[in-house]
């Protein structure tokens, strides 16, 4: 692999890593969110929903806008890397709830986006025997972040007066998403893109830099072109059609229950969570530190084999752990909220860790791969925005309405919800999901049975 691929996918694999960060920070400050801005339940949800609502608004318009095919993948990766930077500041030095909420919503712009951009950069950039891989940066990354922002958190809350701590725990997204936006200005324009707008002289000059020789950058130039020409017919073929029904309720489906279970709850509540189990706030924090660990290590975990075992198998051993995880957080809020011992607490923490990992290992690790097989090429594009949307407006609704139902309800019913969501996903993947694994992208619409779709390529 040439130095410059790996250079350019870490790189912009970097947005992933922030996207991370971003999404886990608000977990710190919930507390102090509450107490300096005189939040209800309804309105914390709300305010931590805020950055979700971006993220759905950033994925739609880098979606359907495409201002990646406008402008190219290099000004918007650096674009993202600026509205990180306007977020963390804004988000730290904000007095006014209403100007958090305007500046937390700028940071899920740049999540949004950055689902959508830097996935499709390192595809470009990358050549199809390391695309995977290089691919997949983005999800590990995602990972990472989530747990450096736990981590800075807990070392924050060490150093840094209690009142304005929270501030600090924003604002420490600034400097790396700074770094970010710099060094993409490193990396070269997508030769992909350079090609689609006819700059075809610096896509060959681009691609030579990438390859390892003359023979491989041939190849790649010649899959480029016959891609984009795939690219221009498919622009005709209509998305909700009968025939590309099942693949867009299966793209729903594991979207919807990807937040169902509540995975983005416990990530974004998860010291909340702990210290109503009875634990103080620095072991809150700290336990939170090793929520983020648990999830990084599961995921590389998942990452190794899902090729091997398949997806059906993850999602089984998900479905699994959601349901005995999910059950027994439910029973221990039902019992023992409000008078939790050391050893129910541990319980809590145990359930929560194992929670965390099963997700990681299943429906972390699936859900985009998934959705990036089951289309048909020709609607590909349309189709990972389409499952990012649903993905998102979910991870929204559940963040939203946590603080409030586990407040006037209490924990038990909050999880309840989630282990049904937990059973809900185990029937549907017994009964409904496919195996995808191993089968090549122009074979699985045959696989599939997408007649419509098939019929529709034929004519």
């Amino acid at each position: 692999m040439q130095p410059l691929v790996l250079r350019s996918a870490i790189i912009a694999a970097l947005g992933g890593l922030l996207f991370g960060f971003d999404t886990a920070v608000i977990s710190g400050t919930t507390s102090d969110l509450t107490e300096v801005f005189g939040l209800s339940g309804f309105a914390l949800g709300f305010t931590v929903a805020t950055a979700l609502i971006g993220t759905v608004v950033g994925a739609a318009y880098a979606g359907l806008g495409k201002p990646a095919d406008r402008f190219g993948r290099k000004p918007v990766l650096i674009v993202i890397g600026v509205l990180y930077v306007v977020s963390a500041l804004g988000s730290a030095l904000a007095t006014d709830w209403v100007v958090f909420m305007i500046f937390r919503f700028v940071g899920g712009l740049g999540v949004g986006a950055a689902t959508s951009v830097a996935p499709i950069y390192n595809a470009e950039v990358a050549p199809p025997r390391h695309r995977g891989r290089l691919v997949g940066l983005f999800q590990f990354n995602i990972t990472v972040g989530i747990l450096l922002a736990y981590l800075s958190n807990f070392a924050i809350l060490s150093l840094f007066p209690e009142d304005t701590a929270w501030r600090w725990m924003f604002g420490a997204e600034a400097l790396p998403a700074l770094v970010f936006a710099l060094l993409v200005l490193l990396v070269p324009e997508s030769p992909r893109w350079l090609m689609a707008v006819g700059r075809d002289e610096e896509a060959r000059e681009v691609i030579d830099q990438l390859t390892a020789d003359e023979e491989e950058a041939r190849v790649q130039r010649e899959e480029i072109k016959e891609a984009l020409e795939v690219e221009g017919d498919s622009a005709t073929v209509p998305f909700f059609t009968e025939g590309h029904r099942k693949v867009i309720l299966l793209a729903f489906a594991i979207a919807a229950f990807n937040q169902l279970g509540g995975i983005n709850a416990v990530l974004y509540y998860a010291p909340t969570i702990f210290e109503s189990a009875g634990l103080g706030e620095s072991a809150a924090f700290l336990n939170s530190a090793g929520v983020g660990l648990v999830n990084l290590l599961a995921t590389i975990l998942a990452l190794t084999i899902i090729d091997r075992v398949g997806r059906r198998f993850l999602m089984l051993v998900c479905s699994a752990g959601y349901v005995l995880t999910l059950g027994s957080l439910t029973v221990l809020f039902f019992v023992y909220e409000g008078n939790f011992t050391g050893v129910t607490s541990g319980l809590v923490i145990t359930s929560i860790m194992l929670f965390v990992g099963v997700h990681a290992f299943g429906q972390g690790a699936v859900i985009w791969v998934f959705i990036a097989e089951i289309f048909p090429n020709a609607i590909r594009a349309r189709g990972q925005s389409f499952g990012a949307l649903t993905h998102w407006t979910f991870a929204a609704a559940i963040s939203w309405s946590f603080p409030a139902i586990a407040g006037s309800l209490g924990g038990g019913v909050a999880f309840l919800v989630f282990l049904l969501g937990g059973v809900a996903m185990t029937f549907w993947t017994i009964k409904v999901m496919p195996e995808t694994k191993g089968i090549p992208l122009e074979e699985m619409e045959e696989t599939l049975d997408l007649a419509g779709s098939a019929a529709m390529k034929a004519r």
